[in-house]
């Protein structure tokens, strides 16, 4: 069970799944205890974004016996993002929450519902027609690879996060779809020892958790990647073959030296992935491919990583910059330098001429002013209604200057909480 965004999901989409809306939560017989508590704590006022607070609290209610116990504020307010409320505050919300949670079990009885799903659950390929367009959901990765070959101008669609966006806010003409949503090999998410595999269909929130294990720094990335309901439907192949500059992903990819598998009818291939941009939303992508799978190094003992996302907003909102600095460091001296940008160029981009000076350096003072020096001159950022040029020019300077003194050996700083969340939660420790 998980919560997503009814007004992103294509009907065809939710063909073999069970769908609850607030609407069945409880009546007014026997309200359910979450509607309870949000009548006893004061959780509504004018009433619109209530259903969608509900639907994520029964979300988080539903995880009691997983969770083996109750969900803290922190992991309350991590399930209610993308609900925004305006009239309450979010204060009672969380209190009703907390509330509910102690409440006696409501019965739902998943063991029934698993039993009619696979009543009707089917093990072909599915297609769907309406108005003179077609869906096609593949459960095969031959069968998927045929059909694009088939329809090289269907609009590929994973979990349709931007997708539905184009449908609903721009009545876009897209004509056909092939979905991978139900290509079980695209779902496949694995560590060996050869890197991180994750499949194109995985989710955003499924991936991040498993890179997290790795590399735990993208933790604040992670919970700011939109929202919840987003992080559970889209997924990490379809945030990199959108292709936007301001993904949030590919800074951090780029930075690790990741690469992404490419597959068609004739075969795959592996690109590096900045190398798979080559231009504003265009892409190394033949007519007949579809990204198969992200493939991430594993960490050394020697590496350094960090990524920042700058906003105006701490939560929901687009990044101004996204910026993500890997490099080893042996005997105070940098290796293996890897900067990934986004929101500085037309494409996801690395920083070139800042990692050639960076390369071999001392990890001191004196290669980090060189280093700024670069970074200001590498790219030609746009000024929009998110950041001016002059501002993101010197976001990337500044969040150079914090990697230093995070990881240079030379740094009074090094090793101390500098994020606000973390410096947050330290204050609440003492």
């Amino acid at each position: 069970m998980r919560s997503a965004n009814a007004c992103l999901l294509p009907l065809a989409s939710l063909h073999g799944k069970a769908v609850f809306t607030a609407d069945q939560l409880g009546d007014e017989q026997k309200p359910h205890p979450i509607q309870e508590a949000m009548v006893s704590c004061h959780g509504s006022q004018c009433g619109f974004c209530t259903p969608g607070f509900m639907m994520s609290m029964w979300s988080v209610y539903l995880q009691r016996d997983s969770r083996g116990g109750p969900a803290s504020r922190e992991e309350i307010q991590q399930a209610l993002s993308g609900n925004l409320c305006r009239c309450t505050g979010y204060r009672p919300i969380v209190d009703a929450m907390q509330v509910a949670e102690q409440a006696p079990e409501h019965p739902f009885d998943r063991q029934a519902l698993s039993t009619q799903l696979a009543g009707i659950a089917d093990t072909g390929d599915f297609h769907y027609s309406a108005q003179k367009q077609h869906w096609h959901a593949p459960r095969t990765m031959d069968a998927l690879l045929r059909l694009r070959h088939a329809l090289p101008n269907a609009t590929l669609v994973a979990g349709s996060t931007d997708i539905g966006l184009w449908i609903t806010k721009q009545f876009r003409p897209l004509g056909d779809f092939i979905s991978v949503a139900k290509v079980e090999a695209l779902h496949h998410c694995e560590r060996t020892d050869e890197g991180i595999f994750i499949g194109a269909a995985v989710s955003v929130e499924q991936a991040y958790r498993a890179c997290l294990k790795e590399y735990p720094e993208l933790s604040e990335l992670a919970d700011r990647f939109a929202s919840l309901p987003v992080r559970n439907t889209g997924t990490l192949g379809g945030n990199i073959a959108n292709g936007s500059p301001i993904g949030d992903s590919m800074p951090w990819l780029i930075a690790l030296g990741a690469r992404i598998e490419l597959a068609s009818v004739s075969g795959t291939r592996q690109i590096p992935l900045e190398a798979f941009y080559t231009g504003y939303r265009q892409k190394d992508l033949q007519a007949n491919e579809v990204v198969g799978r992200i493939i991430i190094p594993l960490r050394t003992s020697a590496s350094l990583f960090r990524v920042w996302k700058i906003s105006k907003r701490i939560d929901q909102d687009i990044s101004a910059v996204c910026i993500a600095f890997s490099a080893t460091l042996n005997d105070g001296r940098l290796q293996h330098v890897r900067i990934g940008a986004g929101g500085v160029a037309a494409i996801p981009a690395r920083a070139r001429q800042t990692e050639a000076v960076l390369e071999g350096s001392m990890w001191d003072q004196a290669a980090l002013e060189k280093a700024c020096a670069a970074i200001a001159a590498e790219f030609t950022p746009l000024s929009d209604m998110r950041a001016s040029a002059a501002y993101r020019r010197q976001l990337c300077v500044n969040l150079l200057k914090r990697f230093w003194l995070e990881t240079s050996p030379a740094s009074d700083a090094k090793d101390k909480a500098l994020s606000l969340t973390a410096y947050a939660a330290a204050g609440d420790q003492q």
